[in-house]
């Protein structure tokens, strides 16, 4: 074939995989790799990931493979952490060598442990897309950073990490405009409870109670590998089936 079915082109869209991302998934990995690439590659990174999500991990590291390489990358670091690990894990030794040199070291790293993580941890539930920032960066090039970001990417608040890139602290998002503009992030930033990735998903939920808008989870130097929020602990917790009686 020279193309993509051309019975699955017109649905095979971003509003159509965020409506039935399982279907989607299962439309696109019964085509060939070139026919799902020349689908999913005009689309965004965030309906690549949700068509990659619920994917086999072979087909989908196959189709990464085909994608631009920063592409790739940045789809890969966006995916539900567990099946980016078993993605990452598919590739072949030179893709993943690839990989390294286009990903931060606490992405890598938390692809690389995260198949061995419980699914019930913080490590097997935790996002990789945070921000964060250094001690001595002044606020007013933090504002302007986040400018650029989408609403929708804004973060409830901002990472500190230290030189040595150790987390220091964070900062609300909301608070920086109470700030001087140009306070060192070091200067300004609060407190922040970080936990291990093996942490149980119940020792989150605690520091949530205590306030945090986000938990860190780091490494066993004290670096970054990701965050959870209060709306991924809730997506992670099963549903509670109700219970029915006459009284």
């Amino acid at each position: 074939m020279n193309g993509p079915n051309v019975n699955l082109t017109p649905w095979i869209t971003e509003k159509f995989i965020a409506a039935a991302p399982q279907q989607a998934a299962r439309a696109l990995g019964g085509l060939a790799t070139h026919e799902a690439v020349l689908l999913l590659k005009p689309l965004k990174a965030e309906s690549i990931v949700s068509a990659l999500n619920p994917m086999e991990p072979a087909a989908a590291a196959a189709i990464l493979r085909r994608l631009p390489s920063r592409q790739a990358a940045h789809v890969l670091s966006r995916l539900d952490l567990r099946q980016g690990g078993k993605v990452f894990a598919a590739f072949s030794v030179a893709q993943r060598e690839k990989m390294k040199t286009l990903l931060p070291a606490s992405v890598l790293q938390a692809l690389e442990k995260s198949t061995a993580w419980p699914a019930a941890s913080a490590g097997g539930k935790m996002s990789t897309d945070f921000v964060l920032f250094r001690t001595e960066m002044k606020l007013s090039d933090i504002v302007e950073k986040l400018k650029i970001l989408p609403r929708k990417k804004l973060p409830a608040a901002c990472l500190v990490a230290g030189r040595d890139g150790k987390l220091k602290g964070c900062i609300r998002a909301a608070e920086l405009a109470f700030y001087a503009p140009q306070s060192t992030a070091g200067s300004v930033m609060s407190d922040v409870k970080a936990v291990s990735a093996q942490a149980p998903l119940a020792s989150v939920q605690k520091l949530f109670d205590e306030g945090q808008p986000l938990v860190p989870v780091t490494d066993e130097n004290g670096a970054v590998l990701g965050v959870l929020t209060p709306q991924m602990l809730a997506e992670a917790q099963p549903v509670k089936k109700k219970r029915f009686g006459w009284f």
